[in-house]
């Protein structure tokens, strides 16, 4: 079974540090809003659907408190990540909650459980478009320790190899924090699903050679018309595979969709701390005098994309913006 990224017990949000692996497995124990919002700014918990219910809890240690007003709670946990649209969902949920005089906790439990449910559900509608697709390539971490349990871009692959099929991942290592050398790899390497690592600029040789069959990644944020944010490098990933026929395919669960954002034109795209890119392990590598830019995410445009796996099915671009019409009106 997948791992799980977090868990609560009043009065106590559990993370799993994903800071420290896979060299270390350490838990930490969060018991405040404020610490909470540090654990999502540094990433301690990283994963777009894993800060969403992580910030739901900070929310939920905010109203125990005593302090906070829900709408300050909610200013403060915003604060934390731009690009990430389920940090907002996740927020907005347990906030709303908190206004009317209900339960906070109860609020962030079934949003957890939303969450998880969805994913799982990717697992299922996205596992027959790997029936054919032994070699799978993928970027950065969409597994259960981005989203709590299943995972988004790696659920589809745990159902398909549960079904029968021999799949085989290629893991772009993902600069300059290495998610998917630290993070994914370890939870093939848990499940024993076959896999290598590879440098990010090798992936175009496995393309142009024929040893990729198709390519499933996550998204931090999805706009109505099908573009999207994923971890920097994921553009590039997607062009390549157009550019050699191989399908490109986005999973995501509905909190990670932006319906009232027309276009990818003005997703906001994080900016980290230069040190991430120069230095290593805490060691610098470049000259003293350089300078570094280090945007987290990419955006990519629907064009490359050839569907998005939700927990309501597959979804071709052109169909997007009707599928979350269909939600809106429900």
């Amino acid at each position: 079974m997948p791992v799980r990224a977090l868990w609560y017990r009043r009065p106590t949000l559990f993370l799993l540090d994903q800071r420290e692996l896979p060299s270390r497995t350490v838990v930490r124990r969060i018991r405040t809003l404020r610490a909470t919002a540090d654990a999502i700014r540094t990433m301690a918990v990283r994963g777009a659907p894993s800060i969403g219910v992580a910030a739901a809890y900070g929310m939920v240690l905010g109203a125990r408190e005593g302090t906070y007003t829900p709408d300050r709670a909610a200013k403060e946990l915003r604060a934390t990540r731009p690009t990430a649209f389920d940090l907002f969902v996740g927020i907005e949920t347990v906030r709303r909650a908190w206004a009317a005089g209900e339960d906070p906790s109860a609020a962030a439990d079934a949003y957890r459980e939303k969450v998880v449910e969805e994913c799982h559900r990717i697992g299922i509608a996205g596992a027959p478009l790997l029936r054919d697709a032994h070699r799978v390539l993928t970027h950065c971490n969409a597994g259960a320790l981005a989203t709590v349990e299943w995972g988004t871009a790696l659920a589809p692959i745990r159902v398909a190899r549960d079904r029968g099929a021999h799949l085989f991942v290629w893991v772009d290592e993902t600069r300059p924090l290495l998610q998917g050398a630290r993070l994914t790899a370890w939870e093939l390497g848990r499940e024993r699903i076959p896999h290598a690592v590879i440098a990010d600029n090798a992936a175009g040789h496995y393309f142009r050679t024929g040893q990729v069959d198709a390519v499933i990644v996550g998204a931090d944020r999805i706009a109505r018309n099908g573009d999207f944010a994923n971890k920097i490098g994921t553009y590039e990933k997607a062009v390549v595979a157009r550019e050699n026929g191989v399908p490109f395919y986005v999973a995501a669960p509905w909190s990670t969709f932006d319906a009232g954002r027309a276009n990818g034109t003005d997703i906001p795209v994080e900016e980290r701390a230069e040190s991430e890119v120069l230095e290593f392990a805490g060691k610098r590598t470049a000259p003293a005098r350089s300078r570094a830019r280090n945007p987290a995410f990419d955006v990519t445009p629907a064009k490359y994309v050839t569907a998005f796996v939700t927990p309501q099915g597959v979804v071709r671009p052109r169909d997007l913006a009707r599928a979350l019409r269909t939600r809106e009106t429900k």
